[in-house]
């Protein structure tokens, strides 16, 4: 049985390579601290930006936790990444388990981003395709991930703006 995907579309005011880098490069100055698979809190987050690059947190206890691989990089167009978690926020080992994240970064004028996030491959995850997709798309899933992104775009994007 195949499960349906997640998607959800964004437009950013940002062109396409900002709205890359932002995403990628810079996803520790955005990603909500709340959302990680490590017993204490996340001190940062980091995609390593190649094919096989790895996606972990690390945290105030030393720990660094893996949560999935690169599949895909192609910037600033495309990012796939193996989503490597159980359904109850878990480390899952075994890649053959895990879903996939694409992100696709499409130009929408010369200042606007549309970004195109496709949680896919439920399927795969033990226990059946329900149990992370219920998760995954619930109001404090993608959604509550992707304002977080939104916001950090439009602060890069405002002449005169800090990072924080």
């Amino acid at each position: 049985m195949t499960s349906v995907p997640v998607r959800r579309s964004i437009v950013v005011e940002t062109p396409i390579e900002d709205a890359f880098a932002t995403f990628t490069e810079e996803i520790d100055s955005w990603w909500p601290r709340s959302h990680h698979i490590g017993k204490a809190p996340m001190r940062r987050i980091v995609i390593e930006g190649r094919p096989g690059g790895r996606c972990y947190t690390e945290h105030e206890d030393g720990m660094a936790c893996d949560f999935g691989r690169v599949l895909e990089w192609d910037p600033p167009h495309r990012l796939v990444f193996a989503w490597q978690m159980t359904h109850a926020f878990g480390r899952e080992d075994d890649a053959r388990k895990a879903s996939e994240v694409c992100v696709c970064f499409l130009p929408d004028g010369p200042a606007r981003t549309r970004v195109e996030l496709e949680h896919r491959f439920f399927d795969r995850h033990e226990g059946g395709p329900e149990p992370m997709r219920t998760n995954v798309d619930s109001s404090n899933g993608w959604t509550f991930v992707l304002s977080h992104f939104i916001s950090r775009a439009a602060s890069r994007a405002t002449p005169g703006a800090t990072s924080s």
